[in-house]
């Protein structure tokens, strides 16, 4: 892939979220949704990981606190509601390995 087809790739959530993403199965009836966007759930591993509201449940970022992962997932879907996303984010290496193996 060449930089001009990276620049006319426009990020969506469903970029954002992968080929294959993980879902919450059972989301407590009780949870906090922030901004009405999405919840912060602490992770077995002690971790904190944001769970979209849409689509349902998908697992979104994680951080080592829960004030990080709070604030980087409001503004990563702030960036994808206004269009800014790809102004922040580019290709380092696109993994291809060219010549012989």
């Amino acid at each position: 892939m060449n930089s001009e087809q990276v620049k006319t790739k426009k990020a969506t959530i469903h970029t954002s979220l992968g080929d294959n993403p993980s879902t919450e199965k059972n989301i407590p009836e009780n949870v906090v949704w922030i901004d009405d966007a999405f919840y912060i759930k602490k992770t077995r591993y002690g971790l904190y990981t944001s769970v979209l509201k849409n689509p349902l449940g998908a697992n979104f970022l994680t951080s080592a606190t829960e004030e990080g992962v709070t604030d980087i997932t409001r503004w990563h879907l702030k960036c994808l509601q206004d269009g800014t996303l790809d102004d922040y984010s580019f290709v380092v290496n696109s993994g291809v390995v060219s010549g012989k193996l």
